[in-house]
């Protein structure tokens, strides 16, 4: 007798439970859900099967299995079959025209954006998947291309409106004339549901990844962190590093993890010697053609001794020295960037650009001084080292050192890119197969956006180790971090396998070597979740790379102007931004948690960002430079703890911006929702001015759209059943609602009308959606949060209502738990008896005009910043 929990048993019992006519049918040329045609002309060779059909077992967990046959009526897989094998082949899946559409596509290798339109023809390549509106059944249907077998596929714009299938395997060896389920299809009624079963139903068929349910995250996704990108550049070093952490714990806001990003590793040119650092390297593109010869840190970080900067006599350092680095660096560029202008111009004598940019890089040289030992090595007396210093040098004693000092700093990153360097490893230089492959881009990437590191790689090519060797490599890289004090990595340069798939076994093969090795080190060396994903936003990697990685961009790189000099860029580069990160959550949010990535607090757009990210449902860092900081900022944003008022869910653009263009249509602010403990929250964004030029293959600025927006809002854009925790605030007879930069508050139900809203360009406003509370026939009560918070409602930690007894007389108590100083909103129509605070009865202040009831909250450090606040009625 089989046990009564028998897999086998229930998978059968599954497929019989739930198998039932699908939504989907394929006939005469025709795709259509629920006899609604929404592909026509669909050619002969394309086949559609049931996911049923296709999926009758799977390795998943058993409840995903039976979630994914709950809906397999909703879903299928799409195919199609060629006469000659090919290793890239494109195949019409029908056409559609005057149906709006929703997709992301790839604008570079590395990143995905949001594009809309209402044709297959408005498609932009390497599409990663469309969703399409359907009003006649009140439905979406969602179409996502995807691997099978060696091949990876993306969706293209086709000519009189149609969707075009790409699928390739990356390497002329490996070729198919036949697909069964290359795309997959799915309907729901409600989008964010479609995302989560489309999804689950992959996941189940696959089992090349993992949801994020599935995984567990890093820690600081709860937590503020500093990253020295932007800071210093390739110039990072130990000092530098040092005094950055120190100016955020001086001004009130300790970074609970650091980012050392580009620039700590051991790597040097192919015309250097074998194992010499490459020296003076300051922007990002100089080191781009840069291999790896060492897999520990580079000498800049090898030469520290331990104890250097904990002394009361700390090696001199120049703050502003990294600026001026930069400056220099930045001038050098521009001469190079007009030579190169002179050249394509026709110009044959360019002795005096020469010249010029000799004089430049000679001047950056004696700018750094030769070496670097004052940032590195401790102050001695009479020529020899205090004694108090350890003897232990290197990243170990450096993150030793900071640990020490800095008693909250919890994790230490580095970066590193997923071959290694830029270049990857240089050969013979370590104990691994490294060879340099030349680089050759997909057919797909030539209708994407010219890209300074592509030029780059393909220019020097990759120095591949052996896939053979993948997790040799990573363990002998990650061992020694996570022994010298590293916790994580950010691991960036992700979609380079598919330029050096050749012989390989293609793409997808080379790939799943790849991610199999990361991921084995991940959970060996970093608690299994220690990782930050980035430059990662196509399909091959979410497909295949992330049964571990929990953790990943969702947005182009913060851009603080442009880099292509339109100086009005510092601003609409924002909006672009953040567009990036809402509607790359609807997918990559299913799989990992979404990271909106760093910002500068004094960037002239900071609070634009901030607001951002106070609700994303992320981390948040920020990558300012020594002394560019704005506190008062980052106050609103931070706990003193250096922990964060985060949403319980990521954040996602509101219904009513799903098919819509808030980035230059001239009338669409982005909206998006998530949720508190207590509440909802949607945050309104003006982004308009600027997006992508199909035309230009670039991101433009659209000037005339930098105006200010008309919007709205209301408690039903809040999609309140997508958390079980949330669906009951949901069904709530009446809401107050707070406007966080207005600081107003109004009243509202499901069935009142939308607040109006106005925001000028590049400002926003959060509108926290609390539930009202009937306490008494008379007394209403609902708790907001802390006002001086950017995300208010985070800080409401528990809520308790209860009747009580006392001074002779019955009340009723709302206790509320808060995380935080400063000033405590809550609504109320009623004026309390008395409130107490942490047992201690305080006063409070009351407006009968609109309930606002208000409490001054101090951070008390050794109870973590919790107060107790309770209400009595």
């Amino acid at each position: 007798m089989a046990p009564p929990n028998d897999p086998i048993n229930s998978i059968l019992n599954v497929m019989k439970t739930h198998k039932e006519d699908n939504f989907f049918e394929l006939s005469n040329g025709k795709l259509s859900v629920k006899k609604v045609p929404f592909l026509f002309e669909v050619p002969s060779n394309v086949s559609f099967s049931s996911f049923s059909s296709i999926c009758q077992t799977s390795s998943a967990p058993l409840p995903l299995f039976h979630r994914a046959h709950s809906t397999s009526s909703k879903g299928g897989f799409l195919g199609f079959t060629k006469d000659d094998p090919s290793h890239h082949l494109m195949n019409s899946l029908g056409k559609f025209t005057d149906r709006d559409f929703l997709s992301i596509f790839r604008f570079k290798t590395w990143w995905s954006t949001q594009w809309v339109g209402n044709s297959g023809s408005d498609l932009q390549m390497e599409t990663q998947w469309v969703l399409l509106d359907v009003p006649e059944i009140k439905s979406y249907v969602i179409i996502i291309p995807i691997t099978e077998g060696k091949f990876r596929s993306a969706l293209h714009p086709g000519t009189n409106g149609h969707v075009v299938i790409c699928a390739e395997s990356g390497s002329s060896q490996v070729k198919a004339s036949s697909f069964g389920a290359i795309a997959y299809v799915h309907v729901s009624d409600n989008p964010y549901t479609l995302m989560k079963e489309a999804y689950t139903s992959l996941r189940v068929y696959l089992n090349t990844f993992k949801l994020l349910e599935e995984k567990s995250v890093p820690s600081l996704v709860d937590k503020f962190g500093w990253c020295t990108w932007d800071a210093f550049y390739l110039t990072v070093e130990p000092a530098g590093v040092w005094h950055g952490v120190k100016e955020f714990s001086q001004g009130g806001v300790s970074p609970r993890f650091l980012i050392i990003d580009d620039g700590w590793q051991s790597i040097n040119f192919d015309h250097q010697e074998p194992h010499e650092d490459a020296k003076n390297l300051v922007l990002g593109g100089t080191q781009m053609t840069a291999r790896l010869h060492r897999l520990d840190e580079g000498e800049k970080f090898r030469k520290y001794k331990g104890g250097a900067l904990l002394g009361p006599n700390p090696p001199l350092f120049d703050p502003n020295k990294p600026k001026m680095l930069i400056s220099k660096a930045i001038e050098i560029e521009h001469a190079e960037k007009a030579r190169d202008k002179a050249i394509q111009s026709g110009v044959t004598d360019l002795s005096l650009f020469e010249t010029k940019i000799e004089k430049l890089k000679k001047e950056l040289d004696e700018m750094f001084g030769g070496d670097q030992e004052n940032s590195l090595q401790p102050m001695c007396k009479d020529g020899e080292e205090l004694e108090f210093y350890s003897e232990d040098s290197g990243m170990k004693a450096f993150t030793r050192d900071l640990r020490t000092h800095f008693k909250g700093l919890d994790d230490i990153y580095v970066w590193h890119a997923l071959c290694g360097a830029w270049g990857g490893v240089r050969p013979g230089t370590t104990h691994l197969n490294s060879k340099i492959i030349a680089c050759k881009l997909s057919q797909g990437l030539d209708g994407t956006m010219d890209d300074l590191a592509v030029i780059k790689i393909v220019e020097g090519g990759i120095g591949l180790v052996h896939p053979d060797q993948a997790g040799d490599f990573y363990d002998s890289m990650h061992s020694y971090l996570s022994e010298v004090g590293i916790t994580g990595v950010k691991v960036d340069v992700i979609h380079t396998p598919e330029y050096v798939s050749e012989e390989y076994g293609g793409r997808v093969e080379l790939a799943k070597k790849y991610y199999d090795g990361l991921s084995k080190s991940l959970a060996k060396n970093f608690n299994g979740s220690g990782l930050i994903s980035s430059m990662q936003q196509c399909n091959d990697f979410f497909l295949l790379g992330t049964k571990q990685i929990s953790l990943g961009r969702v947005g182009d790189d913060f851009w603080f102007q442009d880099p292509n000099g339109d100086p009005n860029g510092v601003y609409w580069l924002q909006g672009v931004h953040m567009i990036h990160c809402a509607y790359n959550s609807m997918w990559m949010g299913q799989i990992i948690q979404p990271d909106w990535d760093m910002f500068q607090s004094d960037h002239v757009c900071a609070k634009f960002h901030a607001g951002s990210r106070a609700i994303c449902g992320g981390p948040v860092y920020v990558s300012d430079s020594l002394g560019g900081h704005d506190f008062d900022l980052l106050t609103k944003l931070v706990y003193p703890d250096g922990t964060i008022p985060k949403c319980q869910y990521f954040a996602l653009p509101t219904r009513d911006c799903i098919f819509k263009n808030p980035l230059f249509d001239g009338k669409t602010l982005l909206k998006i929702w998530n949720f508190n403990k207590y509440g909802g929250v949607i945050g309104a964004f003006n982004c308009q001015g600027a997006g992508w030029d199909p035309k230009g293959k670039r991101i433009k600025g659209y000037s005339n759209c930098y105006k200010p927006m008309q919007g709205s809002v209301h408690v039903n854009d809040i999609e309140w059943d997508q958390l079980i925790e949330a669906s009951e605030m949901g069904k709530a007879e009446e809401y107050v609602v707070y406007l966080n930069q207005a600081e107003k508050l109004i009243l509202t139900k499901a069935t009142s009308d939308t607040i109006p809203m106005s925001l000028e360009p590049s400002t926003f406003e959060i509108f926290s959606f609390v539930p009202i509370k009937q306490l008494s026939p008379i007394a209403k009560f609902a708790p907001i949060g802390l006002t001086n918070m950017f995300n208010s409602g985070g800080a409401i930690q528990g809520v308790q209502y209860e009747e009580v007894n006392g001074d002779g007389a019955n009340y009723v108590s709302a206790k509320v738990e808060v995380k935080g100083g400063g000033s405590l909103l809550a609504y109320t129509n009623v004026l309390p008896n008395k409130c107490y605070l942490n047992g201690t009865e305080v006063e409070f202040e009351w407006s009968s005009q609109d309930g606002k009831l208000i409490i001054n909250l101090p951070w008390i450090e050794e109870d973590n910043g919790i107060s107790n606040v309770n209400f009595y009625f």
